[in-house]
């Protein structure tokens, strides 16, 4: 399976495959609040070369969102639709996003990982990245 290249998200023309593929693509990504449209036109006019997808000739079958804070960063929504999975595009997707980090003078990133899904830290594990003893608060702004 090599017909897939990887390029930046666009903005509003990617949204509605890229929330599709949140909503149905199982595993650790859930639709929330802070997925709805606004909230990624905020999130790309902050730092758009760190929202990627992976595309075939006609449809988005990975993404992944990083942020940077100027200190840290950090990367979710790391998805595959399912019939594209274990050929390499979710571990691409990784490796460019923690290059255009590093760039940025990233030297340290965090990824949290939805409870309901644990073997998704070996998958992890394997790209490199390190399970931390860490209790995870969270609130969210939006009503």
């Amino acid at each position: 399976m090599s017909n897939w290249r990887l390029r930046e998200f666009v903005f509003p023309d990617d949204y509605p495959s890229v929330a599709d593929l949140w909503k149905t693509c199982g595993g650790g990504v859930k639709f929330n609040k802070s997925d709805a449209k606004d909230e990624i036109k905020k999130k790309i006019n902050r730092d758009p070369d760190l929202f990627l997808v992976a595309v075939t000739s006609d449809q988005i079958i990975g993404t992944v969102i990083g942020g940077y804070d100027g200190r840290r960063g950090m990367a979710y929504h790391l998805a595959v639709s399912p019939e594209f999975r274990k050929h390499g595009i979710g571990e691409a997707l990784m490796n460019e996003l923690e290059e255009r980090l590093i760039s940025k003078g990233c030297v340290k990133a965090y990824l949290m990982i939805n409870p309901d899904h644990p073997e998704l830290i070996e998958y992890y594990k394997s790209l490199g990245w390190n399970q931390m003893d860490v209790l995870i608060c969270g609130k969210e702004f939006i009503t």
